[in-house]
């Protein structure tokens, strides 16, 4: 890069894409100030991959960007600059090798996510040209910003010995959503570039669970809270699209439902909600089997046994999947054979509110792509770049969240040095 002065670059948001748009930065020769509120920089990826770290998937590129939904469009030429390909590659160059698990997911080949992170963070520190990368922890954000003489920008940070003025030709913006706060990502930038006129969606949970219209009985509450439903799919049929089904698990919770399978369906689920008040999944508990199999054998004489020894016998059918047949059915259609074959293959479950967003994996919502130019800046803010979980997009667990976390980041480091190489 050419110029009269050294360029610096501030990064707010010691993530995924934080790191990432430092490191894109630095190695151009651009001296980078990262600056995070918490204590350590990573701390959400490091809980990611506590039962390990899930990289991305190995899935064919134009169905691992389908993941994205209505941000495809958006997200597609930063994936197919930086998809599941490049970044293991990446991972690789910081001698983290990985492997492709039964799933088709992503893995390092130890598990871990802390020597991947340490790997990182010496090259970042250290790297074998360039700048190093200069980190501030305890540094929060109080979303001060504001162009100071000679068009420098300048943020206000709230730190232990007090409020700090720092400036810089540039800014990433890199703060996460509001899911998890206690690592670092609580939400509270939304009404700071809101004020400064940024168009934020609402945030909401994703990946998230949800409370059961009327709770669980105290019996099926106190006895099988905590409890997976395995082998089992449900059925999600959208206002307007195609239904979702998928075969999986997922898990029982004291007011209702969490896991895999509902975090999959998470967003027609939370949409549903918002738009109806409500939302229904249908719970098939024996996808393996089709409907007249099962009415076969729910049909089939019984003599003297009961419902439950029946079920067992002829279906397989007891603990949990027995339990929440009583729990969603009357007594009169528990014994009527066709009602019954009927709920074991789509029993209703409806659900009032996804649980709070502290909770969810990820949220959705944030600041819109139309607010962006093509380089992630902020349109009304010059200088100010946007990455990572803050963006208005949404991706289902299995590595997507990660790798465009990851690609965004890449972006807006990238959009930084066009714009200071068109004299930003």
């Amino acid at each position: 890069m050419s110029s009269d002065k050294p360029r610096k670059v501030l990064v707010v948001g010691g993530g995924p894409a934080g790191l990432m748009a430092a490191e894109v930065l630095s190695a151009a020769g651009v001296a980078v100030e990262l600056f995070d509120a918490m204590p350590s920089v990573g701390r959400k990826f490091l809980l990611a991959g506590k039962g390990g770290l899930n990289l991305t998937h190995s899935e064919p590129i134009d169905r691992f960007e389908s993941r994205f939904g209505v941000r495809q469009v958006a997200l597609t030429p930063l994936l197919n600059a930086f998809g599941p390909a490049a970044l293991r590659n990446w991972a690789s160059a910081l001698g983290v090798s990985t492997f492709v698990g039964s799933s088709g997911r992503v893995f390092p080949t130890d598990m871990k996510a802390a020597p991947l992170l340490r790997a990182w963070l010496q090259r970042l520190r250290h790297p074998a040209s360039g700048l190093g990368v200069r980190f501030h922890m305890r540094h929060r954000w109080t979303g001060a910003l504001a162009q100071s003489d000679g068009n420098d920008i300048a943020l206000v940070f709230a730190t232990p010995a007090g409020q700090v003025q720092v400036t810089g030709d540039a800014v990433v913006l890199a703060l996460g959503g509001a899911s998890w706060a206690r690592l670092g990502s609580d939400g509270a930038w939304v009404p700071n570039l809101s004020a400064c006129g940024v168009s934020v969606a609402p945030l909401r949970p994703s990946n998230c669970g949800f409370d059961r219209t009327g709770g669980w009985t105290p019996f099926f509450r106190d006895r099988f809270a905590g409890q997976a439903f395995k082998s089992v799919a449900i059925e999600v049929t959208p206002l307007s699209g195609p239904a979702f089904r998928r075969k999986g698990e997922f898990v029982a919770t004291a007011t209702g439902v969490e896991g895999s399978l509902i975090y999959a369906a998470s967003s027609l689920l939370r949409e549903g909600i918002l738009r109806d008040g409500r939302a229904e999944f249908k719970l098939d508990l024996l996808p393996d089997l089709n409907e007249e199999r099962v009415m076969s054998e729910v049909g089939h004489p019984r003599g003297s046994r009961s419902l439950s020894s029946h079920l067992k016998s002829r279906l397989g059918l007891d603990g949990i999947k027995m339990a929440v047949l009583h729990e969603c059915l009357t007594k009169a259609q528990l014994q009527d054979p066709a009602t019954l074959a009927a709920a074991i293959k789509a029993l209703p479950i409806e659900l009032a509110t996804p649980r709070p967003i502290d909770e969810a994996i990820s949220s959705a919502g944030g600041v819109r792509f139309e607010a962006l130019d093509t380089e992630l800046m902020v349109g009304v803010l010059p200088g100010v770049f946007c990455a990572g979980e803050m963006l208005d997009w949404e991706a289902p667990t299995g590595g997507y969240l990660l790798t465009a976390c990851l690609a965004t980041g890449r972006r807006a480091g990238q959009g930084v040095l066009t714009w200071l190489n068109r004299g930003g």
